[in-house]
């Protein structure tokens, strides 16, 4: 689990990533290639706007096409996004998912809304970096800096809203990150041709009153097998946090400046995201968490193709093309998850998950949101208002009952009482010494932390060893390449598919899955 630090290594020995080279890019943009959205940007300088590879309008003449390596660097050099393509709708390159460098790591805090909330010093702070330097790699790479980065999400979430919403547009200036209504309209008109007057006139029909919710849809590069991703959640599911029902996953959320609840469809071409929120300025990171969680930024094509290059897997994979790695909505809860899981079955590990639940106290619920539609990428549709064995120690989104509580943060449990765990005293006072180091700031499991330093810390608490930390790496931190040899479902799997099952001789084997290990967990397990 050791990655670079420096700025394109990861990507380019993870990804193969796509270089701006003229030829190849024109050649995705003249097929309307889908592969390559939110790889790159497309600038068409004789109309002034910049679209994604897949836009279904005329292919630009050569020389008037320029190509960008983000958003933000395609609005930096003038240009406003197509009406028709919604380039800042396409899902995000499947870099930022998966780069353990500083460059992947600041996209996914940023993405999360941290400059927004701590201003680029506290990013730079969180990274280890200087602002000087954390702005050159980011220009160096992105084409933009990561104020300029910050602004393009603050423009989606803020058209998102106008679009989605009866709030009055100084409310949406604010709730998107903007620090003045003059600042919220400048940039809208800049980003997007019109006002923010015009975005909201234009929308197909009003957005009704009343409590509600907003949906939208997250868009994903196919295949995505819905069913293999659904039945990991459900058998996972916690009772008053989340639920599988009826093809849509529903959970509580607990985000920077409130609370939330989203219910997750999958659909085709998208996944259904209805959400209510306690404090719309959490629209950005909800939405960020999200699509982390169900993993809608990779790219199935390129991990399949690795995968399927083993005979061994090669079935399976041209079986249920497109499976993902569900990850997390939060790194603390997933950390809590992988110990309670230790050497008990998945049922008994959410037995006992579900009593640690009862006895914190639930965040005001997201009651007092506002129903909402949208047009476009988004939906238009009325809404109405894990752990596997190994050896080692109101009314809800999408329809539903009461409401969905988020997992308690670290400061919380921290604070419980023995009795409230329901666990052997070794593994309840691992638990204490994970959230005694998150809340103390001494492990950092947010989007945008250091892969590595979090594994050797993790290995520094008491109870801790290389399943849980694995475990952790991949589904908190996003790790695309962990093995977890000694797991009983990983080599009941390996057994099944004929592989060999000593996990020192699985590890050795599995060098050819690389860099996408991880996904081959999944398969395993679903082959046990």
């Amino acid at each position: 689990m050791s990655e670079s630090r420096e700025p394109g290594a990861a990507s380019r020995s993870i990804i193969g990533v796509v270089e701006l080279d003229f030829e190849r890019c024109y050649r995705a943009v003249d097929s309307r290639d889908q592969r390559f959205d939110g790889w790159f940007y497309t600038g068409v300088t004789s109309t002034g706007i910049y679209c994604r590879p897949s836009c279904p309008a005329m292919t630009p003449k050569r020389q008037n096409v320029r190509f960008f390596p983000s958003a933000a660097a395609a609005q930096g050099a003038g240009l406003r996004a197509c009406r028709r393509c919604r380039p800042d709708a396409a899902p995000g390159s499947p870099q930022w998912d998966v780069r353990a460098d500083v460059v992947g790591r600041a996209m996914r805090l940023i993405a999360d809304g941290v400059v927004d909330r701590e201003g680029v010093p506290g990013l730079a702070a969180r990274l280890g970096y200087t602002e000087r330097h954390l702005h050159r790699m980011l220009r160096t790479e992105m084409g933009a800096g990561p104020l300029a980065l910050a602004r393009a999400q603050r423009a989606q979430t803020a058209r998102t809203l106008i679009e989605t919403t009866d709030l009055g547009l100084a409310e949406i200036a604010f709730a998107a990150g903007f620090g003045s209504v003059r600042q919220f309209n400048d940039t809208v008109r800049e980003v997007y041709g019109v006002p923010p007057s015009e975005l909201r006139a234009a929308r197909r029909r009003p957005a009704p009153g009343g409590a509600g919710t907003i949906t939208l849809r997250l868009a994903y590069r196919p295949p995505l097998h819905a069913r293999a991703l659904l039945d990991f959640l459900a058998l996972r599911a916690l009772p008053g946090m989340e639920e599988v029902r009826d093809g849509t996953y529903r959970r509580g959320l607990r985000l920077p400046h409130g609370t939330g609840e989203v219910a997750l469809t999958p659909a085709d071409g998208h996944v259904s995201a209805t959400l209510r929120l306690t404090d719309m300025r959490d629209l950005a990171p909800a939405v960020a968490r999200c699509r982390r969680l169900l993993d809608l930024d990779a790219d199935p094509a390129a991990v399949d193709q690795t995968l399927a290059a083993d005979a061994a897997l090669a079935p399976v994979v041209a079986a249920e093309p497109g499976i993902r790695l569900p990850r997390s909505v939060d790194g603390f809860e997933m950390a809590v998850r992988a110990i309670v899981g230790q050497q008990v079955s998945v049922t008994s590990a959410r037995t006992t998950l579900t009593r640690l639940l009862t006895h914190t106290q639930p965040a005001p619920t997201a009651a007092a949101a506002v129903d909402h539609e949208v047009d476009g990428e988004l939906d238009l549709r009325n809404h109405r208002q894990p752990h596997d064995q190994h050896p080692e120690g109101g009314e809800r989104p999408g329809g539903g009952g009461g409401g969905l509580r988020g997992f308690p943060g670290a400061a919380e449990v921290v604070g419980l009482a023995d009795g409230a765990f329901g666990m052997p005293a070794g593994r309840r006072e691992t638990i204490r010494a994970l959230a005694r180091a998150v809340a103390d700031g001494e492990l950092d499991l947010d989007p945008g932390g250091d892969r590595e330093e979090a594994v050797r810390r993790l290995l520094t608490l008491p109870g801790i060893g290389p399943w849980t930390a694995g475990y952790v790496a991949m589904r908190a931190l996003g790790d695309p390449d962990v093995l977890l040899p000694t797991d009983l479902a990983v080599r009941r799997g390996a057994a099944a598919l004929g592989l060999p099952t000593d996990p020192k001789t699985l590890d050795a084997y599995a060098e050819r899955w690389r860099p996408w290990r991880s996904y081959a967990v999944i398969r395993l397990w679903r082959a046990a």
